[in-house]
């Protein structure tokens, strides 16, 4: 049902100009045998536990390792359509995304495995400004940011979600934002881990689904929300670690 009503969301919306934030060109999946070699060894390991996170959740079937290989591959090439290349040492500026995309297995999970409706829900998402938000690769080396917000290699989740999760932190739970601040770490290094990985190990399937499904009917301000409502829930353990 989920997967039915985020695929009718993002399909009318992509189509209508007004919604569109991103303007993407036309991308033909490429259905080349997609080797295993061709992977980074960081992209194996997350496409391993992927498939094994959707086989205990009983929505992938056996072959369902290729179809995901499949989709990342293709999202890969379709997104570096909009990249420019730019010149430097730093490892998150190189061609490739240097992470995992656990936001494209989030979707190929909720579409049950369905590489043709998962790379076809991609492909329209990416034309959404909340995109930029949910799907960190979405924005790697991305055409649509000015040459000096690259250069720096920071991705504008942090210092736009992770930012204003610190700022509604003092007002809202100013006894964390203490706790944080004893203790060296910042909440927006935590939010950045939690973003970029879609809260996959910190939350169960259900919450992370609705996580997904509120950030793209509600806004990308909701991935704040979503933040501050787990800083909220986490209070009491976070003061009981900080006097320990």
């Amino acid at each position: 049902v989920l997967a039915e009503l985020i695929e009718k969301f993002v399909s009318h919306l992509s189509e209508n100009r007004m919604d569109c934030y991103f303007s993407t060109g036309s991308y033909k999946a490429m259905d080349a045998d997609v080797k295993k070699e061709n992977l980074s060894s960081v992209q194996k390991l997350g496409i391993e536990m992927t498939v094994r996170y959707g086989k205990y959740l009983n929505l992938l079937k056996e072959d369902a390792e290729d179809g995901l290989c499949f989709v990342l591959m293709n999202c890969e090439e379709f997104l570096k359509q909009q990249q420019r290349t730019v010149v430097s040492s730093l490892c998150c500026l190189q061609e490739h995304y240097a992470g995992y995309d656990w936001f494209a297995s989030s979707i190929f999970l909720i579409m049950s495995g369905n590489r043709e409706k998962t790379l076809m829900f991609l492909q329209q998402f990416s034309r959404l400004l909340v995109s930029a938000f949910l799907w960190l690769p979405r924005l790697h080396l991305s055409m649509h940011l000015p040459v000096s917000t690259l250069e720096y290699g920071i991705h504008p989740v942090y210092f736009c979600s992770a930012h204003h999760v610190e700022m509604l932190l003092k007002a809202e739970l100013p006894l964390v934002c203490s706790a944080f601040h004893m203790s060296g770490f910042t909440p927006s290094q935590i939010c950045l881990q939690w973003i970029t990985q879609c809260f996959w190990n910190y939350m169960d399937w259900n919450e992370i689904c609705h996580y997904i499904a509120i950030c793209i009917f509600l806004g990308p301000d909701y991935q704040i929300y979503t933040c501050i409502s787990v800083f909220r829930h986490l209070q009491q353990d976070i003061l009981k670690h900080t006097e320990a």
